[in-house]
């Protein structure tokens, strides 16, 4: 026997069953290689990524239907959270989960985003390596030890040097008005800020790496600066991976329970101030399941849960759409 029949032979012999179907066989043979299996592998594995995803929302509505039934839609409208007399609103908790989040992305995105163009750059190797390694260790740290930091450092300082100088400048206005006495919104916005800033720096940095040097060396050729070359060709390329260490830190900082709940002041009030103490929903959440003695209690904190899980799809899906229209202006306008 030849032996080329000799391996259609065994092949036959592998796969039995499709000897008379040459389109089994050959699927079959393909599926056997490898590359279907890897196929299969990957879609199962997104596949459970939603089914996860899926599962955790349905928990969430289901242990939360008397809350729902009870306040509908005043859930979110209503600030009121008394658990002595059954009344419960979730407006005030996503207003400081918000402006918590803001405040924090003000403040980092700015400086992430700056100190990732630095290492990328403008840094020597060697100390771009160490000043990453460094600012990666942050992230390795522990959220309570930035509760106890904005506590016993934070807090004094903005009292003695920032608090002054806000309230002279901009004390006009209802942003930075009234007394400042330690756990506040702004405290909390500048501990969050300190936590994802490893995130933006890390993602942004490795993002910028990953530009081809040719869009580098053709800008500089064409007799651009550095600096030139870096803002007006480099950041442009990589902006789409900083907008996702954005995201990133945007989800980090929502979900954020520790450090908040040590530093914001735990109090459901809105309050134009971010001198004012508020209170977060992951905070709440913490404080309270332990206590909650009662099934509408239970499913109120549930509740809060579904609404932190929409919330972080919506300002995240906003947050795209605001990304998709900004890359659709710039490439229309060249």
């Amino acid at each position: 026997m030849h032996s080329s029949e000799t391996l259609k032979v065994q092949g036959e012999a592998r796969v039995p069953g499709t000897k008379r179907n040459p389109g089994a066989r050959a699927f079959a043979l393909r599926f056997f290689s490898g590359d279907e299996i890897a196929r299969a592998l990957v879609t199962i594995s997104a596949a459970l990524i939603l089914l996860v995803t899926v599962l955790l929302v349905y928990e969430l509505w289901i242990n939360s239907h008397l809350a729902r039934e009870k306040f509908g839609w005043h859930f979110l409208t209503t600030q009121v959270w008394d658990p002595n007399a059954g009344q419960f609103g979730a407006l005030a908790f996503v207003f400081g989960t918000v402006v918590t989040s803001f405040v924090a992305l003000l403040i980092a995105v700015p400086l992430g985003v700056g100190a990732a163009i630095f290492l990328s750059e403008l840094a020597p190797p060697k100390l771009s390596n160490a000043l990453t390694f460094c600012i990666e260790l942050l992230a390795a740290v522990p959220s309570v030890i930035y509760g106890l930091l904005g506590v016993f450092v934070l807090m004094p300082l903005i009292k003695q040097y920032l608090h002054p100088v806000l309230k002279g400048t901009l004390g006009w206005t209802p942003l930075f008005s009234g007394p400042f006495y330690g756990p506040s919104m702004l405290v909390a916005g500048i501990v969050l800020a300190v936590m994802i800033l490893p995130f933006i720096v890390s993602v942004s940095r490795q993002v910028l790496l990953a530009v081809p040097n040719d869009q580098r060396e053709g800008a500089l050729a064409l007799g651009a600066t550095k600096w030139e070359s870096t803002w007006k060709v480099v950041v442009p390329f990589a902006q789409r991976g900083i907008y996702g260490s954005v995201f990133l830190a945007l989800a980090r900082s929502l979900g954020e329970t520790m450090a908040v709940t040590m530093v914001i002041g735990n109090t459901p009030q809105i309050k134009a101030s971010l001198f004012a103490p508020g209170y977060s929903i992951a905070a709440v959440i913490a404080n309270e399941f332990t206590e909650a003695t009662y099934d509408l209690y239970v499913h109120s904190l549930i509740e809060l849960g579904l609404v932190l899980f929409a919330l972080t799809i919506i300002i995240n899906g906003l947050a795209r759409l605001l990304v998709s229209s900004t890359a659709k202006f710039s490439v229309s306008s060249t």
